[in-house]
């Protein structure tokens, strides 16, 4: 089948509706989505949105910069972080503007909470910035975003995935996709293309991340000859509940619920004496593990307590809804009355498919664009996040940049003519496919997915050593080797999940491969990569971002400068 649009945006989360919004003016836009869009991630972001209006108290873009480089520890682009930042404030009033349900302050104004590293006066004492909708946040810009972009007449493919990017004469003409209802191969003719794929961290035995955050668009890219950027950085939340990895947003600790050990003790406050338990997540995430790794675990078990028992009923029924229906619902426990089981678990990717400010996709350590080519959202690596993404900033990130890329994306198809495809645009799909359906394997897909996710976990999570890296690394080329021999055993052509679960498995490995590569080679750690054998940040050799570029031999790695135009990186202290 062959689709022709000015524009297709590959996700439906918050960043593609949005990019696809700021493009419908300018063309026919199409958006491909391996879900319904409003199924979509971004839906399961509870906390809120970091904007510097000062609704509750005095507040300003640049402390929030501030804020974001110094959580970053360091590793964030300056000027990418000041635009994040600034344009969050303008941002976040045009969602109002297109009916987002705000919860309110009694005289009207967005309301605002505290979150996780977002301070006042340059780290003196924590502020009241998120912007929020109860705890159901991420749900309402998904809807809001849906319903503008049905209105302003944006085609949507639902249930179609995404095999390949075309790219023909140094530019990108289009995409190959799956149609999950027939088994066909779709290939979108366009001017421009937008991925906005979301995260991976279905790699990981415990996530947050829903069942489709496989890393889709990141392993197309990165199979391209597109370098996938600080993939080391990956950030793990340290609110999930106990086994089960569910998230329980940082909502609740802005509104008051505190982080104790089997004593009973407020741990953070050896840790993060002034922010205590809205210290940045990997700061929290990691007294959590020594806590329990030094027997402070309750029970001697591997998790803590988030109580929220002080807060009431009231409080918990009306601004964490969804928080304590999950508590209920998943554990049987009554959080009035009762503190909550929690331990980190894996929840956002820093790094991700190289951008420049305009959401253009880059190639290389000079920043060459690949013409055609966005990305943003958690997909995207700005770099606004660095090693470590501060609370609320996800939010900004895919709203801000989703503008920047959509706006950038409709100038370019203004002034560019189509390019041509290539003679066979869906060979290499369709070659995949082919692979897949007619092995004769032996191995199960679940069983090396089962492995690859309990090894990452213990090796490539928290805590990292040399040791447990270089297993992993040999582990992984064990696990592609496995692939190799994957069996299938539905040959159906309509709803082939089977197949589907497959091809998103061999991404993760591709994936895996570059965070465990990365990882290995940066001997300092900072932020959320936390080094047993390199226990200290090293500016010195490491203040640079990781470019990975996939050979036969594995990732080979570049390196490129940080970009510091405000702040010299500081000791990090809460």
């Amino acid at each position: 089948m062959y689709q022709k649009y000015d524009a297709v945006i590959v996700g439906a989360g918050g960043a593609g509706l949005m990019a696809a919004l700021h493009l419908s003016s300018a063309g026919r836009v199409a958006v491909i989505s391996k879900l319904y869009p409003v199924r979509s991630h971004t839906g399961a972001a509870q906390g809120g949105i970091g904007a510097a209006l000062g609704n509750l108290e005095e507040d300003h873009w640049e402390w929030h910069m501030f804020d974001t480089i110094k959580g970053s520890d360091y590793l964030a682009d300056q000027d990418a972080a000041e635009i994040l930042c600034r344009e969050a404030i303008e941002t976040v009033y045009d969602l109002e503007h297109w009916g987002l349900p705000f919860s309110r302050t009694p005289d009207g104004r967005i309301a605002q909470r505290p979150f996780g590293g977002h301070t006042r006066e340059y780290g003196k004492a924590a502020v009241r910035r998120s912007c929020y909708a109860a705890d159901r946040t991420g749900h309402m810009i998904l809807q809001t975003l849906y319903q503008q972009c049905i209105k302003h007449d944006v085609h949507f493919f639902n249930e179609f995935h995404l095999l390949d990017l075309l790219v023909e004469g140094g530019r990108c003409a289009g995409a190959v996709a799956l149609c999950l209802a027939t088994g066909e191969l779709h290939t979108f003719h366009a001017k421009a293309v937008l991925l906005a794929t979301g995260g991976c961290g279905r790699m990981f035995r415990v996530t947050s991340n829903a069942l489709a955050l496989t890393g889709d668009g990141m392993a197309v890219a990165y199979r391209r000859g597109i370098p996938l950027e600080d993939m080391e950085f990956f950030q793990f939340h340290p609110t999930g509940i106990y086994k089960l990895g569910i998230l329980l947003s940082e909502g609740a600790r802005g509104e008051g619920a505190i982080l104790r050990n089997n004593q009973g003790e407020r741990f953070m406050q050896r840790y993060a004496p002034t922010l205590l338990d809205l210290a940045p997540r990997d700061m929290v995430s990691r007294a959590i593990y020594r806590e329990i790794q030094e027997g402070r675990g309750i029970g001697g078990k591997n998790y803590v307590h988030l109580d929220m028992t002080h807060l009431g009923r009231e409080v918990l029924d009306q601004k964490l809804p969804d928080i304590t229906d999950f508590v209920r619902t998943y554990l049987g426990i009554e959080p009035a009355t009762q503190p909550v089981p929690v331990h980190p678990t894996a929840h956002y990717a820093m790094g991700g498919i190289p951008t420049d400010v305009d959401g253009r996709v880059v190639v290389d350590e000079h920043n060459t664009p690949l013409p055609g080519l966005y990305a943003a959202g958690e997909c995207a690596c700005v770099s606004v996040h660095g090693a470590n993404r501060l609370g609320t900033n996800s939010l900004v990130d895919i709203l801000v940049f989703g503008r920047r890329s959509g706006r950038h994306a409709a100038t370019f198809m203004k002034q560019n003519d189509w390019p041509p495809l290539p003679p066979r645009p869906d060979e290499r799909a369709a070659a995949l496919l082919a692979q897949l359906m007619n092995t004769g394997g032996s191995e199960r897909a679940a069983d090396i997915r089962d492995t690859l996710q309990n090894e990452m976990m213990d090796k490539a999570g928290v805590f990292r050593e040399a040791k447990g890296l270089q297993a992993m690394r040999e582990k992984l080329q064990e696990l592609r080797e496995r692939y190799q021999r994957v069996k299938l055993e539905d040959r159906g052509a309509q709803y082939n999940t089977e197949l589907v679960e497959v091809i998103e498995l061999g991404g993760m490995i591709d994936l895996a491969d570059t965070l465990v590569a990365g990882a290995l080679a940066r001997q300092e750690s900072r932020g959320a990569h936390s080094r047993e054998d390199f226990p200290q940040r090293d500016d010195a050799h490491w203040l640079k971002h990781t470019l990975a570029y996939q050979t036969p031999r594995g990732p080979e790695l570049r390196y490129k400068p940080v970009k510091i135009t405000k702040f010299e990186p500081k000791e990090r202290k809460y």
